[in-house]
């Protein structure tokens, strides 16, 4: 099954309004509540963070009693198996620092060609190195969280909501081990805990508006969407390959010895609508080397740290992690099934968005969905 054994994702979790949310994993569609299969108060602490913070050797070791106790002795877990459907899922770590990537190839073409259509769809330093900004921690909240249409500037002497609110279908890779100041960070997997489904909310008009000379603000710090479960990269051992080809070759830092490439599809649907399939596979920049050049310069890594790919986007037009290259920006809006039709979010819509990676023995694993509904600017 694709919450198996195979899996065993963690999240945090409450049964009742009042109790102090608890550490668990899901286990088909229940939640195994591990202070009490595991005999650890780390699991009763509300967050992940402080099980995080033990290191690679504790959750592999932790992993491992976990699987052994479901494939040997299963009535020992029993008792503390709590049904999904009493539960309340929170958001599974404290999130300290927020970097969203650009590590798409066709993405960042997609977005070049349509903004710069006579010149060169990349700038001259994508190939070498992956573009990344800093986001806002304290908006990023858990699957299930409504979000408010933004309002901003939109041009000159022009406030008001955001007319071209926009998805951005993400991989998201939440940290555990920390490094101090000045230090780069050493293995990608002894300092990544784990994966999950992110949907980093973007204001297209707010932020064309504001984007130059600095970057992103207000058009995307109004909310990031994660996954309320955590995958642990022991789970996808099955789904690591090479990454793509890089031309040039990246500087001796950005060349990681490991595959860490990723065979996740995603899945975007729109009201229940599926409207795109995008690829993780081909993702041209890699987590590890991320992970690298975000501390190469000696910025440091907190227990919590979340990081992500940005737009996950294919080779095909029905590949594309964003409306505003499903749309072309809205010059070819999108045909849903009940006739109606979009170019960019409206109010009351719901984005879902799903991946699946493959598991041992032909097993294929489900990623923890990420969910938002659109509720009017105020």
């Amino acid at each position: 099954m694709s919450w198996g054994v195979e899996h065993l994702p963690y999240g945090v979790f409450s049964r009742h309004e009042g109790e102090t949310p608890r550490v668990g994993v899901r286990y088909g569609e229940h939640v195994i509540d591990l202070a009490g299969a595991l005999h650890d108060e780390v699991f009763a602490t509300g967050s992940l963070n402080a099980f995080m913070a033990r290191g690679s050797a504790a959750w592999r070791d932790t992993r491992a009693v976990l699987q052994n106790k479901l494939r040997t002795d299963p009535g020992a877990v029993e008792a503390h198996l709590v049904p999904l459907d009493q539960v309340r899922l929170h958001l599974p770590f404290e999130v300290a620092d927020y970097v969203d990537f650009y590590c798409s190839l066709e993405h960042a073409s997609n977005l070049g060609r349509m903004f710069r259509p006579n010149e060169e769809p990349l700038k001259p330093n994508w190939r070498h190195l992956p573009v990344g900004y800093h986001g806002r921690a304290g908006t990023v909240v858990v699957s299930g969280t409504p979000v408010v249409r933004p309002s901003g500037q939109r041009g000159a002497g022009v406030f008001g909501p955001s007319a071209k609110l926009d998805i951005e279908a993400e991989l998201g890779f939440v940290v555990g081990v920390p490094t101090a100041l000045g230090e780069r960070a050493g293995r990608f997997a002894d300092h990544v805990f784990g994966v999950t489904l992110v949907n980093d909310w973007s204001a297209r008009d707010i932020q064309a508006w504001e984007y130059v000379p600095l970057g992103p603000f207000l058009g995307k710090s109004f909310a990031t969407s994660v996954s309320p479960w955590i995958t642990p990269l022991d789970a996808l051992s099955e789904a690591r390959l090479p990454g793509v080809a890089q031309d040039p070759e990246p500087l001796d830092y950005l060349r990681g010895d490991e595959p860490w490439g990723l065979d996740l599809t995603l899945e975007i649907a729109l009201n229940g609508d599926v409207v795109s399939r995008p690829p993780y596979r081909g993702m041209y920049w890699t987590p590890d080397q991320m992970l690298a050049h975000m501390t190469v310069n000696g910025a440091s890594l907190r227990t919590g740290d979340l990081y992500a790919s940005g737009t996950v986007s294919g080779a095909d037009p029905d590949q594309r992690g964003s409306l505003i290259e499903l749309t072309w920006n809205g010059t070819e809006p999108l045909k849903l099934p009940d006739g109606s039709s979009r170019s960019f979010l409206e109010d009351g819509d719901t984005v879902t968005i799903t991946a699946t990676a493959p598991g041992p023995n032909g097993t294929v694993l489900t990623l923890g969905e990420v969910t938002g509904t659109i509720l009017p600017a105020r």
